[in-house]
């Protein structure tokens, strides 16, 4: 079966991708991931979009550098495509001050890394349930900016 629901995925641990394509291999079969490992490389992936693009993108806050999932946020918030994108935080912080702070920067969703592989295919098939069969996402297409013309 051909994916028909790709996901941006950024998070700098190299392997989340893995076991997040593992996890939903049985309950969100559709699901085709793109991982990058931080916000400077999601902001190149997503300006050098052409048409359609990720329908989703999960985003975890501390990216291991000096940008950090909010700095993300905020870019896709403002663009004039992307800003369409659901943005689900993916994160191991609880505190309320992020939580807070990541909806007042424009997160759709705010969830809590699970702990086990087994949580992780709840995970995903609670992803699919809602964001695949519930939501209505607007169709979203990108187009690279002309500076030259």
């Amino acid at each position: 079966m051909q994916p028909k629901f790709l996901i941006l995925l950024v998070d700098d641990d190299p392997l989340l991708g893995d076991i997040l394509d593992r996890a939903s291999r049985v309950s969100f079969a559709e699901a085709s991931f793109i991982q990058v490992h931080s916000a400077a490389a999601a902001k190149t992936y997503i300006d050098e979009l052409e048409w359609h693009g990720p329908k989703l993108v999960l985003l975890d806050i501390d990216l291991g550098s000096d940008q950090t999932g909010f700095n993300l946020l905020a870019f896709l918030s403002s663009h004039r495509e992307a800003r369409f994108l659901p943005v689900v935080m993916l994160t191991v912080d609880q505190l309320v001050s992020t939580i807070t702070e990541a909806y007042l920067v424009g997160a759709s969703s705010y969830t809590v890394k699970p702990s086990s592989f087994g949580d992780w295919q709840t995970y995903m098939a609670t992803l699919r349930l809602y964001w695949f069969s519930t939501v209505t996402i607007p169709p979203i297409r990108f187009h690279k900016l002309e500076y030259w013309k």
